[in-house]
Protein backbone atom coordinates (compact mmCIF):
# COMPACT_ATOMS: atom_id res chain seq x y z
CA UNK A 1 0.00 0.00 0.00
CA UNK A 2 1.14 3.71 -1.02
CA UNK A 3 1.55 5.88 1.72
CA UNK A 4 -0.50 9.51 1.03
CA UNK A 5 1.49 12.26 0.33
CA UNK A 6 4.82 10.87 -0.66
CA UNK A 7 4.36 11.72 -4.69
CA UNK A 8 3.27 14.81 -5.62
CA UNK A 9 -0.37 14.77 -7.48
CA UNK A 10 -0.42 18.00 -8.55
CA UNK A 11 0.53 19.06 -12.10
CA UNK A 12 1.35 22.86 -11.42
CA UNK A 13 4.81 23.97 -12.16
CA UNK A 14 5.36 27.01 -9.65
CA UNK A 15 7.45 29.16 -12.37
CA UNK A 16 8.12 31.88 -9.91
CA UNK A 17 9.37 29.63 -7.77
CA UNK A 18 11.70 27.51 -9.87
CA UNK A 19 13.30 30.19 -11.80
CA UNK A 20 14.47 31.61 -8.32
CA UNK A 21 16.18 28.41 -7.08
CA UNK A 22 17.37 27.95 -10.44
CA UNK A 23 19.21 32.01 -9.76
CA UNK A 24 20.52 31.34 -6.40
CA UNK A 25 21.77 27.71 -7.05
CA UNK A 26 25.71 27.28 -6.82
CA UNK A 27 27.42 26.54 -9.60
CA UNK A 28 27.99 22.36 -10.55
CA UNK A 29 31.73 22.53 -9.81
CA UNK A 30 31.08 24.25 -6.42
CA UNK A 31 28.31 21.39 -5.51
CA UNK A 32 31.31 18.31 -7.04
CA UNK A 33 33.64 19.78 -4.59
CA UNK A 34 31.45 20.32 -1.77
CA UNK A 35 30.35 16.74 -2.30
CA UNK A 36 33.88 15.57 -2.62
CA UNK A 37 34.66 17.11 0.56
CA UNK A 38 32.31 15.50 2.24
CA UNK A 39 33.34 12.17 1.26
CA UNK A 40 36.37 12.54 3.02
CA UNK A 41 34.32 11.97 6.15
CA UNK A 42 32.60 8.69 5.16
CA UNK A 43 35.49 6.49 6.31
CA UNK A 44 35.57 5.32 9.89
CA UNK A 45 39.93 6.06 10.63
CA UNK A 46 39.40 9.56 9.25
CA UNK A 47 37.03 10.48 11.56
CA UNK A 48 38.86 8.92 14.41
CA UNK A 49 42.05 10.93 13.45
CA UNK A 50 39.81 13.80 13.39
CA UNK A 51 38.56 13.36 16.39
CA UNK A 52 41.44 12.33 18.25
CA UNK A 53 42.80 16.08 16.57
CA UNK A 54 39.89 18.08 17.95
CA UNK A 55 41.81 19.30 21.20
CA UNK A 56 45.92 18.79 20.51
CA UNK A 57 48.15 18.26 17.75
CA UNK A 58 49.12 15.15 17.49
CA UNK A 59 52.51 13.72 15.63
CA UNK A 60 52.12 10.61 13.41
CA UNK A 61 53.27 8.01 15.98
CA UNK A 62 50.88 9.24 18.50
CA UNK A 63 47.97 9.37 16.45
CA UNK A 64 48.55 5.51 15.11
CA UNK A 65 49.54 4.78 19.10
CA UNK A 66 45.72 6.11 19.75
CA UNK A 67 44.23 4.45 16.56
CA UNK A 68 46.46 0.96 17.04
CA UNK A 69 47.20 1.47 13.41
CA UNK A 70 50.68 1.59 11.21
CA UNK A 71 52.39 4.98 10.92
CA UNK A 72 52.34 4.12 7.12
CA UNK A 73 48.24 3.55 7.46
CA UNK A 74 48.08 6.84 9.43
CA UNK A 75 50.05 8.88 6.97
CA UNK A 76 48.35 8.14 4.12
CA UNK A 77 45.00 9.06 5.30
CA UNK A 78 46.39 11.96 6.69
CA UNK A 79 47.57 13.23 3.59
CA UNK A 80 43.71 12.39 2.02
CA UNK A 81 42.77 14.72 5.08
CA UNK A 82 45.84 17.12 4.04
CA UNK A 83 45.09 17.71 1.01
CA UNK A 84 41.27 18.54 1.74
CA UNK A 85 42.62 21.32 4.07
CA UNK A 86 40.84 19.67 6.87
CA UNK A 87 44.51 19.14 9.09
CA UNK A 88 47.78 20.95 8.54
CA UNK A 89 50.92 20.13 9.62
CA UNK A 90 54.54 21.00 10.79
CA UNK A 91 58.00 19.55 11.57
CA UNK A 92 59.85 19.72 14.54
CA UNK A 93 62.83 17.68 14.60
CA UNK A 94 62.25 14.68 12.86
CA UNK A 95 58.79 14.47 13.61
CA UNK A 96 55.52 15.76 12.05
CA UNK A 97 53.02 16.97 13.77
CA UNK A 98 49.20 17.43 12.73
CA UNK A 99 46.15 19.63 14.20
CA UNK A 100 43.04 20.91 12.83
CA UNK A 101 43.15 23.39 9.93
CA UNK A 102 40.81 25.66 11.61
CA UNK A 103 37.36 25.87 13.85
CA UNK A 104 34.80 24.96 10.53
CA UNK A 105 36.20 21.33 11.00
CA UNK A 106 35.59 20.97 14.78
CA UNK A 107 32.34 22.71 14.12
CA UNK A 108 31.30 20.29 11.12
CA UNK A 109 32.07 16.89 13.00
CA UNK A 110 30.15 18.63 16.51
CA UNK A 111 26.96 19.24 14.38
CA UNK A 112 27.63 15.61 12.56
CA UNK A 113 27.59 14.21 16.08
CA UNK A 114 24.83 16.32 17.70
CA UNK A 115 22.61 15.24 15.18
CA UNK A 116 23.08 11.58 15.42
CA UNK A 117 22.04 11.89 18.77
CA UNK A 118 19.45 13.53 18.71
CA UNK A 119 18.16 11.61 15.95
CA UNK A 120 18.08 8.45 18.29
Amino acid sequence: MEKKGLICECQDIHKDIIKNIKEKMYNEKLLIDLANFYKIFSDPTRLKIIYALLNTELCVCDIAEVLGMTQSAISHQLRLLRNYKIVKSYKKGKSVFYSLDDEHIYELLQTGISHHIEKK
